[in-house]
C-alpha cells in the first residue's frame, strides 16, 4: 500500500484506547515493517510483498484515546513508552476527562483523520471510534485485535449485524443505542469493504473466515518475542484473572469457588489480575484463598515473556489462551485452559455468552483442556 498521491501528514494514525490495543498495533506495524515516523531510512528488512515501502517520513502516529481507570491508564503509559522507545510518534489525548472532552479531542484530530491514508483501530466496536471513522477518507482499514472481540466483530460483519459487543444483553437496544444508530451503522459501512475501501484484519484470533474482500493476516507476536525474553520459568502455577464478573457474565461466588479449586488442584499460589477486576474481589482472592495478587504494567504477554513466569498457566476463556502461546513459543510453558461451567453464568448474562466462551476455548491451539470444575459456593451470611 504507497501513499496517495497529494499525501501528506502523517499516512497512518492509530486509535487505541487499551493496553492490548497499543501492543497488537506495534506488532501490527512490526509485521509489515512500517517505520517510525521520523525516520526517513528504507524499511528494515524490505516491505512485505505488495506493499511498497513508501516516501521518506512515511510511518505510525498512535493516537490514544485515554480512559479514566487508573490500571488502564497506567498499562498505557508504559505501553505508549515502548512505542517511543521503538520511534513512533504518540499523541495522547484525555478523551474523558470531561463534558466537552470529546469535542475537543475530536475536533483537534479532525484534520489529522481528513489527511490519514491508513487507519488502525483496535476497537471497532467503540463508539469514540466508530465517530471517529464518520470524519475520515482513509481507504485503508485496519482493525487489531482487542482480545477475542475481534472474533465476534468479524462474524457481525460477515452477517451484516449491528456491532454488539458479546457480552452485552439480547434485546431491544436502548435509548442510547437509538440515538448512536446512524452513526454505528455509518461505521460498519465504512469497515465493509468495497472498490474505494480495502480493509484488513490483523489478528491472532482463529478466523477461519472474512466477509468477502477483508484481508486476514496473522499476528504471531513477532516484536514481542524479539524484543523479550525469553523467559525465566519456574516450577510453580500461576493463574491469570478475567473481567468475567465485572462484565456481568459469571457469577462473583461460582468464580471465587472455582479459583480456589484450581489453584489448589494445581498448586498455583500468583494471581495476575486483569486491569478491569474490581478491588473487592481481589481482595478476597488474596484473603480467602491466599492468592499473592499480582498487578502488571503491561500487558500479560510482555510480563510472560519478560519472566520469571511459571511453568503453567492457568486461564479461563479469554484472549490470553490464543497470544500466550504464541508469545512463549519455543519455551517449556503450559498454557491451560479450564471451561466455564454455564452454573457459572448469572441471569442477566447475554444469551451469546455460553456459546461464545466456549468456543473461545474449543479453538485455542497449542493449549491443555481442563474441565469445568465443579464448585459449591460459600455463601456468608452477615452477623
Amino acid at each position: 500500500m504507497s501513499p496517495r498521491a497529494g499525501f501528506s501528514g502523517p499516512p497512518t494514525l492509530a486509535f487505541v484506547e487499551s493496553p492490548v490495543q497499543l501492543l497488537n498495533v506495534l506488532e501490527w506495524a512490526h509485521a509489515h515493517a512500517l517505520r517510525p515516523a521520523q525516520d526517513g531510512a528504507p524499511a528494515p528488512g524490505g516491505a512485505p510483498a505488495g506493499e511498497a515501502a513508501g516516501p521518506p517520513g512515511a510511518g505510525l502516529t498512535l493516537v490514544v484515546l485515554s480512559p479514566n481507570d487508573p490500571m488502564t491508564r497506567g498499562q498505557l503509559r508504559r505501553m505508549a513508552d515502548l512505542a517511543r522507545d521503538e520511534g513512533y510518534e504518540v499523541r495522547w489525548e484525555e478523551a474523558r476527562s470531561g463534558t466537552a472532552a470529546p469535542f475537543q479531542t475530536i475536533g483537534g484530530l479532525a484534520p489529522l483523520l481528513r489527511r490519514a491514508h491508513r487507519i488502525v483501530m483496535g476497537d471497532p466496536f467503540s463508539r469514540y471510534v466508530q465517530l471517529l471513522l464518520t470524519i475520515t477518507r482513509a481507504r485503508d482499514l485496519v482493525v487489531v485485535d482487542d482480545g477475542t472481540a475481534t472474533m465476534e466483530f468479524v462474524a457481525q460483519l460477515a452477517r451484516g449485524e449491528r456491532l454488539v459487543r458479546w457480552h452485552r444483553r439480547g434485546g431491544r437496544p436502548g435509548p442510547r443505542d437509538l440515538l448512536f444508530a446512524p452513526v454505528s451503522s455509518s461505521a460498519r459501512r465504512r469497515l465493509t469493504p468495497s472498490a474505494r475501501r480495502s480493509v484488513e484484519v490483523f489478528s491472532s484470533m482463529p478466523i477461519d473466515s472474512a466477509p468477502e474482500g477483508v484481508r486476514l493476516t496473522s499476528n504471531d507476536f513477532s516484536w514481542t518475542r524479539a524484543r523479550f525474553g525469553p523467559p525465566r520459568i519456574t516450577k510453580g502455577a500461576d493463574m491469570v484473572g478475567t473481567s468475567l464478573v465485572e462484565t456481568g457474565v459469571v457469577d462473583p461466588e461460582h468464580y471465587l469457588e472455582a479459583v480456589r479449586t484450581l489453584a489448589k488442584a494445581h498448586g498455583a499460589t500468583r494471581y495476575f489480575a486483569h486491569r478491569r477486576e474490581s478491588t473487592e474481589k481481589l481482595h478476597r482472592l488474596a484473603t480467602e484463598i491466599g492468592l499473592e495478587i499480582v498487578r502488571p504494567d503491561l500487558p500479560l504477554e510482555l510480563i510472560a515473556r519478560r519472566g520469571p513466569i511459571g511453568s503453567t498457566i492457568l486461564s479461563f476463556p479469554s484472549t490470553v489462551v490464543h497470544t500466550l502461546p504464541l508469545a512463549l513459543v519455543g519455551t517449556e510453558v503450559r498454557v491451560a485452559v479450564c471451561d466455564i461451567d454455564p452454573a457459572w453464568l448469572t441471569k442477566s448474562a447475554s444469551p451469546r455468552a455460553e456459546g461464545f466462551l466456549s468456543g473461545v476455548t474449543g479453538t485455542a491451539r497449542d493449549v491443555t483442556r481442563l474441565s469445568a470444575v465443579t464448585v459449591t459456593p460459600v455463601t456468608v451470611t452477615p452477623v
